[in-house]
């Protein structure tokens, strides 16, 4: 039987490992899928950015966004964002929530209470 909840993210993500922490202070079971580890396909991506948007998923603020080519990041969009998020799944923002057919981006303890609440 699979869990109802999964957590995407990378395992050496401090706000990864903040989300785990509290769903496992709540006592709420969940599985973790690691898209570094085991991956995200296009059809998972794609999946996700029909109810997200690109523009929500992609995290411009860390380090692989900076490294990326001044020509990739002058001309993102939709197309060459799945691109790059497939090539580099660390740009994805996390933790990605998924709960009852529903996805969040991000953690905070606020988001989360009302999120389980």
């Amino acid at each position: 039987m699979t869990c109802p909840l999964t957590l995407y993210g990378i395992s050496s993500c401090d706000t990864i490992r903040k989300a785990k922490a509290w769903l496992d202070n709540q006592h709420i079971e969940f599985e973790f899928h690691d898209y570094r580890k085991q991956g995200l396909n296009q059809h998972q991506l794609q999946s996700m950015i029909s109810t997200l948007g690109w523009e929500a998923m992609l995290n411009r603020r860390g380090t692989t966004w900076r490294n990326l080519p001044a020509t990739v990041k002058d001309q993102i969009d939709q197309d060459s964002a799945i691109r790059v998020m497939l090539d580099n799944p660390a740009i994805i923002k996390r933790p990605i929530l998924a709960r009852d057919n529903q996805l969040h981006v991000g953690f905070s303890t606020d988001q989360y209470e009302e999120i389980f609440s």
